[in-house]
């Protein structure tokens, strides 16, 4: 069972919405709280209406959930979206309290500041997110920007990418997805390559970093949702297969190769394909890939 703390949207499928139906199609029961409850995504033309949860909201219901011997069948929480002191300080009470005496508990947080150079949240949560959240996490799913941000490592290459890793590592979570990574060069590139690695502990307390990258192509358009639903997918096999990061990596990649190939068919189709609504996920009409994902894109072993 999994606790999935993210983002509502009424309309649209960011967040929960992105989140919830793929990690139920992979056999997980998903209880839900949303930290916000929005009519739309914040990136349509005529703006959103809505309410966002505070830390108090979450305490509040964590504490019915906890009355009740609810969070004692929890074995994964799922983190999105945190925009605010308070609420980090209460989703770092429920992974403490949940996680307790449960060896086989994993809490992936998706660390999400910003993308391209833009912050989401107050810059100021970068430091309480990097000292208070990510030593939680088991499974730690950031993009680029992210990355460099809560790192200090600017990727450049993939050894850039297995430092940036180790770093993460080193703050405590042993699995590591960075989700979309772009390597700066003269030359616009027109590849996306995504990188994971696994810290493997012996029992004389050395160690070592098990990596994998899978380099796929840009696909046309920009789709809202997509690291959510990244994060979810990856959550979602790893409980399928616990000791197979390779295999985790391949149905994930390929099943977002997939679905984003099909939102950008249905966006061209559509009569106006730059508006926000024609850009949202294809995610119900790709039930069937995220239950049986292609095999076109393989994996490579890092050494």
């Amino acid at each position: 069972r999994v606790l999935s703390i993210q983002s509502h949207v009424v309309s649209g499928y960011v967040g929960n919405k992105a989140a919830v139906f793929p990690l139920q199609l992979l056999g997980l029961d998903v209880d839900v709280i949303n930290s916000v409850q929005f009519s739309n995504h914040t990136g349509y033309s005529k703006g959103f209406k809505g309410s966002v949860m505070d830390g108090d909201g979450l305490n509040t219901l964590l504490s019915g959930l906890d009355e009740n011997g609810l969070l004692e069948d929890i074995q994964y929480i799922l983190t999105g979206y945190i925009g605010s002191a308070t609420f980090l300080a209460a989703i770092r009470n429920v992974v403490l309290k949940v996680k307790a005496g449960k060896p086989n508990f994993r809490y992936l947080c998706d660390p999400v500041l910003g993308d391209n150079g833009k912050f989401y949240v107050p810059p100021e949560l970068v430091g309480l997110m990097k000292s208070d959240i990510i030593p939680l996490a088991d499974i730690v799913t950031p993009n680029q920007f992210e990355v460099e941000q809560l790192t200090g490592v600017s990727i450049l290459s993939l050894e850039d990418a297995k430092k940036a890793s180790a770093a993460f590592h080193d703050l405590g979570p042993p699995i590591v997805f960075l989700t979309s990574l772009e390597f700066r060069t003269e030359e616009p590139s027109d590849t996306l390559t995504i990188f994971a690695s696994q810290r493997k502990h012996s029992k004389d307390t050395s160690y070592h970093d098990e990596v994998y990258s899978i380099e796929v192509p840009k696909l046309q358009g920009a789709f809202t949702g997509t690291g959510d639903l990244t994060a979810a997918l990856i959550l979602g096999h790893l409980h399928q297969h616990p000791d197979n990061l390779k295999l985790v990596m391949e149905k994930v990649i390929n099943t977002m190769q997939a679905v984003i190939q099909r939102t950008s068919e249905a966006t061209n189709a559509c009569k106006d394909p730059k508006s926000a609504k024609a850009r949202e996920l294809q995610l119900i009409q790709s039930k069937s890939i995220i239950e049986n994902p292609p095999a076109t894109y393989e994996a490579r072993k890092i050494e």
